[in-house]
């Protein structure tokens, strides 16, 4: 039976289902399901994401408009990628460029992927008049250190014998020389703001190479390459600099990406999910609202330490509006997301009525969902 509506609107904001659906297919899923439910509700959709995959689409969503960019993939062949731009505020996604996504043929090239497509879409958006950008983090192909990204940019990375270096973290170990070149003269006057959510220094046990490399195609031998690039690195832009920053929370980020964005760009670090919500104007969204709906692939411990759902929850509920989830997966008992902060939270595993039908079926799942979740929350 249809909810009978009271005052005040829903704002369904989750992030990517990672696999099965982009973050605003499940807040147009949910919706759909709410809307069935209760129709005489105003439905907000508002997709977000923390500073990682989704990041573009969720600030295409949101308003910003797409620009196209060919750039360099990761191991230095062309891809389409895109930045987002509204006023003067320009959002690059690092994975459009760099991520494991654009490996050709799914093949990783742990020593020689690099980041230049990254230095490519900041220098596209500085080129449009951004003056501020936003960097998404996450999905990272390479672990260079972010040294193709500001070789795009204009600083000059250089051997022993004046050659420059080619694309690759195993490349950085020959290194001896760094010219700045125009990179101050590219960003005079543009503020870098960098959305990340891991602490991880550049070096050591839980540096770049030694937590992340793995999951880019890194072996034993080849960790060991890397991490004497990224000390190599470290040593020369902080000769250059006069700063040391390889322990800085964040530098090991995207494989060391966050390392070169704060040392050279001089970028600053903020919350994934806390700058997005702020770019995504989600408190001027939130604002009357009688329910947020938030969620994610999976709701497990992750979610709790900054995830994007988390900051959703902790947004809304300084808001004063209730919260409610909605999952692929749901691994916290009731009290763990209750203590979070969610009113209710659904899973698409127990609606399913076959064992994978939550991957198969996520979309009709998620709007089951959302007739669940209105008829229990927006009743009366």
């Amino acid at each position: 039976m249809p909810a009978t509506p009271t005052q005040g609107h829903v704002v369904v904001a989750p992030d990517k289902f990672k696999g099965t659906l982009e973050g605003a297919e499940v807040a147009a899923r949910i919706a759909a399901g709410i809307r069935r439910s209760a129709p005489g509700v105003e439905v907000r959709e508002l997709p977000v994401a923390d500073g990682g995959e989704g990041t573009l689409a969720a600030a295409l969503a949101a308003g910003f408009t797409r620009i196209p960019v060919k750039v360099a993939g990761p191991t230095g062949l062309p891809v389409d990628a895109a930045i987002a731009v509204k006023g003067d505020t320009a959002v690059v996604e690092l994975a459009q460029s760099s991520g494991l996504a654009r490996l050709p043929g799914g093949r990783t090239a742990p020593l020689a992927a690099g980041s230049y497509g990254v230095g490519q879409l900041i220098g596209r958006a500085v080129a449009l008049g951004a003056e501020r950008v936003v960097l998404g983090l996450g999905g990272s192909a390479s672990t260079d250190g972010g040294a193709g990204m500001v070789q795009a940019l204009g600083v000059g990375l250089y051997d022993a014998d004046g050659g420059e270096l080619p694309p690759g973290g195993a490349a950085l170990r020959r290194l001896t020389r760094l010219d700045p070149g125009s990179l101050a003269d590219t960003l005079t006057g543009v503020e870098v703001v960098v959305a990340c959510d891991v602490d991880n220094p550049l070096l050591g046990a839980r540096g770049a190479s030694a937590v992340y490399g793995p999951q880019k195609g890194a072996d034993g031998d080849d960790l060991l390459v890397l991490e004497d690039g990224l000390t190599r690195f470290a040593d020369v832009v902080g000769a250059a600099t006069g700063r040391d920053l390889r322990n800085a929370p964040g530098a090991g980020a995207a494989g060391g990406v966050g390392f070169a964005a704060l040392a050279l760009l001089g970028a600053t670090m903020r919350p994934g999910i806390e700058l997005m919500l702020e770019l995504l104007g989600f408190d001027e969204a939130v604002r009357g609202a009688r329910l947020v709906v938030t969620g994610e692939g999976c709701l497990d411990a992750q979610t709790l330490h900054g995830k994007a759902p988390a900051g959703v929850a902790a947004a809304a509920t300084r808001a004063g509006v209730r919260v409610a989830a909605v999952a692929g997966r749901l691994e916290l008992s009731e009290d763990e997301w209750r203590a979070a902060g969610f009113a209710a939270a659904y899973a698409l595993t127990d609606l399913a009525e076959q064992p994978g039908d939550s991957m198969t079926k996520a979309a009709e799942l998620s709007e089951l969902a959302g007739e669940r979740l209105a008829d229990a929350l927006l009743a009366g």
